[in-house]
């Protein structure tokens, strides 16, 4: 209950009624002061969202260790017991972008921190970062510092490295934008392409050109996990119409496979933000190699339980016998793993040609 002091004043600023006691009667309006501190306004917020009174920690305990508990218990009208089904994706959703943009970064070397790559290590830069052509090879040679045979040698290193796609991005036959457009306006009309093509290789080869290889994978991923749970959301609404389909549509409403998909989907955004956190702060815990088995093995334990969960939540929700609940869920879980595959392609290309 709240411990806000309360107005003088009995009337409802809300609706006008007269309020006997904390809430009016007539809309339910605590009859609080109207201005607030910083503090009561970030509490309330948080209640608002987790019924700090206990619903929030019991809500996270059931979608954890008992699948379909808390489907079961909305659906036979405990409405109050628990987070709405909606609420709790919309707060799950925003604790994993908060949380995700507070962790440290996972570093693309290993897990040496910059201070200590400063301190132990001598900092080599990479061959394209030293932006070293051939005619330079040339020049150290004219003045002694290479011999003939290291200048041949270090050319041919030098083309090769070029040569290839570091991150395995391919480049579809193009070597830069340049090349795109030249063949685009005077090549011959068998090698141009149409213009969703030309648009899409272009930005292709422009973030190619314009980031280095760590730089794409760090924008990549940074992009793709937080708008992973926009993804998940618009994905439900298909997921929920894969459920309706194999089940008793006497028996089953939407609605009721709409609520299973969101506690479901709360479960997977809250188990790999905990997954996410582990793998970026383990590291941290001390050095390799006992830190990289914890890891190793809460990772596994965690995508196990992942891909497990699914079957006995079925099983208990919708109440078929052990076999005849595998057969069906297994079908819904591989019509949705092959649509997940084919839109996960689609949003990897739409993160990648949106990299700024």
């Amino acid at each position: 209950m709240s411990k806000e002091k309360l107005r003088e004043d009995k009337t409802c600023l809300n609706c006008g009624h007269s309020v006997e006691l904390r809430y009016c009667s007539f809309c339910g309006q605590e009859n609080t002061e109207t201005v607030k501190t910083f503090y009561q306004l970030f509490r309330q917020f948080f209640e608002d969202f987790t019924h700090y009174d206990g619903t929030f920690w019991k809500t996270i305990f059931y979608l954890f260790f008992k699948p379909a508990a808390l489907t079961k218990a909305y659906l036979s009208g405990k409405r109050k017991t628990y987070l709405p089904p909606i609420r709790l994706y919309i707060f799950i959703s925003f604790l994993t972008f908060f949380c995700i943009s507070l962790l440290p970064k996972q570093s693309t070397h290993g897990t040496t921190t910059g201070q200590e790559a400063t301190n132990n290590e001598l900092a080599i830069p990479s061959i394209d970062s030293l932006h070293i052509e051939e005619k330079s090879m040339d020049g150290l040679t004219k003045v002694g510092i290479l011999s003939q045979q290291d200048n041949d040698t270090l050319v041919k290193i030098i083309k090769q490295i070029k040569g290839r796609d570091t991150i395995g991005l391919v480049d579809f036959g193009y070597e830069s934008t340049t090349e795109l457009d030249s063949i685009q306006k005077f090549g011959r009309e068998e090698e141009k392409v149409g213009s969703s093509k030309y648009w899409i290789l272009k930005k292709w080869l422009t973030v190619k050109e314009e980031n280095t290889s760590e730089e794409i994978m760090e924008k990549f991923m940074y992009s793709f996990i937080n708008n992973l749970p926009k993804v998940l959301f618009l994905y439900m609404p298909i997921f929920a119409f894969i459920l309706w389909l194999f089940h008793d549509k006497k028996k089953w409403f939407y609605f009721d496979h709409s609520i299973f998909t969101l506690h479901y989907f709360s479960f997977l955004l809250l188990l790999s933000l905990f997954l996410i956190c582990l793998d970026r702060l383990i590291p941290l815990l001390g050095k390799p190699p006992y830190t990289d088995w914890i890891n190793f093995v809460l990772q596994s334990a965690g995508i196990f339980w992942m891909i497990y969960y699914y079957f006995p939540a079925h099983r208990r929700l919708y109440g078929l016998t052990v076999v005849k609940s595998f057969a069906k869920s297994g079908v819904v879980i591989l019509i949705n793993l092959i649509l997940i595959t084919f839109l996960t392609v689609l949003f990897g290309l739409y993160t990648y040609i949106t990299i700024q």
